[in-house]
């Protein structure tokens, strides 16, 4: 394992910014769960589009346009490999996770939920995987249900049978928690929906980064991520659905490009996956979005997951070490995750304190209130780490908590 870590390091040099200084110190990034660091890839892809090849999509016939839609068409089947997808139209290019399930949540009220029927979400789940299911039962009439967590910050699947049963229509549920780090068994929820016809959504925000995914070996009705956890821009992200679906599901939003034919009066929709995608999409997104998918194989997945595995394993030993230290989310299939909590101190201030050394992790809620609610916290300081952090990293984070503990105790 020392050898997997020591033989990843040399990729610190694709990503500029970890060169950078904060506070005159030098940068040791542990946000990786909000928002993951860009490679020299990604950033070249982006300016050489706007140099080379900037126009709009579909809509023109002068050369220009043509290589832009190109380069975005390459992009969605990059994707579409990337996730295992069947079809190329199955992939839905939007703002990002959250705009993926608000656009599913809103087909579902207006299209599929009725009063009496019912939507299964989970105690896990980030809050863009909450709200726009209470506002689609709000809409609807429709009842929501819980999945409810152990104090290992893992699903409680005792239930199972009686929470998903013949009124469930739709379960939304995480692949990984971004507050915890657990991986869950999205496969066992699937299960049971199959069992009594109902769909599944999987919000793959924290999956996509860590690990390899297979829509189809899943058999995910939907499958959600966004770019900028993918090493790709902010403002861009991936809906998958199955053809199925898609065509079942009404548009959600109107404008240019989900048309075939618009009168005064009426006007009929497009095919898929234009459909869903109506107005001037963020095409140098999808650009960096196909740019960073490239560089991940590039690295492997079985190198990144062997590095993160390492880093999570090493620091959750140094970080056990400390007086006072409790991690929450201890589940035995993690992420590179860690959340944790010193007794006596606010974990904002934790959060300043190693900011002023140059160490920038995540502190509050992490938009899992009810995660928080449920462990009798007000929040947590999170360290979430990606194949680009090293041991020198570990080894800051632990002296500059060390300092904290002096400081503030």
């Amino acid at each position: 394992m020392q050898h997997t870590a020591h033989r990843l390091l040399d990729v610190r040099q694709d990503f500029p910014i970890l060169a950078a200084k904060v506070n005159g110190k030098p940068l040791v990034y542990l946000d990786n769960g909000a928002t993951t660091q860009k490679p020299v890839e990604v950033i070249d892809s982006i300016a050489q589009y706007y140099q080379n090849t900037n126009a709009n999509v579909h809509r023109g016939v002068h050369s220009l346009s043509q290589m832009a839609t190109d380069l975005f068409e390459e992009s969605r089947r990059t994707v579409r490999q990337f996730l295992h997808a069947q079809h190329e139209h199955e992939i839905i290019f939007t703002r990002g996770t959250t705009e993926s399930i608000n656009l599913i949540a809103d087909c579902f009220s207006r299209a599929v939920l009725r009063p009496g029927d019912e939507v299964v979400i989970t105690e896990l789940e980030h809050h863009s995987n909450i709200v726009p299911w209470q506002m689609a039962c709000q809409r609807s009439g429709a009842t929501l249900r819980f999945i409810y967590i152990t104090e290992s910050g893992e699903w409680d699947l005792s239930q199972l049978d009686e929470v998903i049963n013949t009124k469930t229509k739709i379960a939304a549920i995480s692949h990984v928690s971004n507050a915890l780090g657990t991986i869950n068994p999205v496969e066992k929820i699937i299960a049971k929906a199959r069992q009594v016809g109902a769909a599944v959504l999987i919000d793959g925000a924290q999956a996509v980064n860590h690990m390899p995914v297979d829509v189809q070996a899943l058999d995910a009705d939907f499958y959600c991520f966004s770019g900028h956890k993918l090493f790709a821009p902010t403002g861009i992200g991936v809906l998958y659905g199955k053809e199925s679906w898609l065509n079942q599901l009404p548009p959600y939003h109107g404008g240019g490009e989900m048309i075939k034919t618009v009168s005064l009066r009426e006007t009929t929709y497009n095919d898929l996956p234009h459909k869903f995608e109506a107005g001037t999409p963020h095409i140098e997104g999808v650009i960096g979005l196909k740019a960073a998918i490239d560089y991940v194989h590039k690295v492997g997945f079985d190198q990144i997951q062997q590095k993160e595995q390492y880093l999570l394993d090493a620091a959750t030993e140094r970080l056990l070490g400390l007086p006072g230290l409790r991690i929450y989310g201890t589940a035995p299939r993690k992420a590179s995750v860690i959340s944790f909590l010193i007794d006596g101190i606010h974990p904002y201030d934790i959060g300043v304190l190693l900011d002023k050394q140059g160490i920038a992790v995540r502190t509050g809620h992490h938009c899992t209130q009810p995660i928080m609610d449920k462990f009798e916290i007000p929040g947590t300081v999170r360290a979430s780490f990606s194949f680009y952090n090293n041991d020198e990293d570990i080894d800051r984070l632990i002296a500059g908590l060390e300092q904290a503990i002096r400081i503030l105790s």
